[in-house]
């Protein structure tokens, strides 16, 4: 795979309101190959102390105007919750396809993070129900990938199927840990995420690890 390094400026449409959009320039250029399933692929929650890693695959339909249909979608981490969950929506209506998979924090603590996240973008992509053509990854360190694309450095800003499946991944990872928060209430999951925030290690030092913690991190 290819390492494209993020070096071209943002389109800037103004038909978009003035808003810098994530490009389309990385899907334009395979759409003109041929290529017409092409799958955006992202993760989230790599570096929580507790809870799954989870991925997002997305496939956008071959429609110049998407970027317009899609103009506040950009990388998660540059939006508020409230932006997440309405484009989240947007994305799932327009979609040709999109699934989420996930990690458990027992198979990162068996084998790793990366293998985790690989694993977890593997079941995102298996969950499409279609095989797409051609990938586009978020950056990932994946020596013998058995799909067929680029790895992108700083892909959310590159492509837009990318920046659509890591504002789902964002979102579905957020909803289950509001959810494991009723489980596990003590910890403050609902609050952080499982990221590594002063009151989630306050409400270890003082209840301890739980089911969905981590063991492998150095949670510190």
């Amino acid at each position: 795979m290819a390492v494209i390094m993020p070096n071209d400026p943002l389109d800037l449409d103004t038909a978009s309101g003035g808003r810098v959009m994530t490009p389309l320039d990385m899907e334009r250029s395979l759409w003109q190959q041929g290529l017409t399933i092409i799958a955006g692929i992202d993760e989230a929650g790599r570096g929580a102390w507790a809870g799954p890693v989870m991925a997002a695959a997305v496939v956008l339909p071959v429609d110049p105007g998407i970027g317009l249909a899609l103009a506040g979608v950009r990388d998660s981490k540059q939006m508020t919750p409230r932006q997440r969950e309405r484009w989240a929506a947007e994305i799932k209506a327009v979609a040709v396809a999109w699934a989420v998979g996930a990690a458990s924090a027992g198979e990162i603590d068996e084998g790793g993070i990366l293998p985790a996240t690989r694993l977890a973008m593997t079941r995102a992509i298996q969950g499409l129900g279609i095989m797409p053509e051609h990938f586009l990854f978020d950056f990932i360190h994946w020596k013998e990938c058995p799909y067929p694309g680029e790895k992108l450095v700083r892909g959310e800003s590159r492509s837009l199927s990318i920046a659509a499946a890591s504002v789902l991944a964002k979102t579905t990872r957020d909803a289950l840990m509001r959810e494991l928060d009723g489980e596990y209430s003590a910890y403050g999951f609902a609050r952080h995420k499982g990221y590594g925030t002063a009151v989630h290690q306050a409400a270890i030092k003082t209840q301890g690890l739980c089911a969905v913690h981590r063991r492998s991190f150095r949670i510190t």
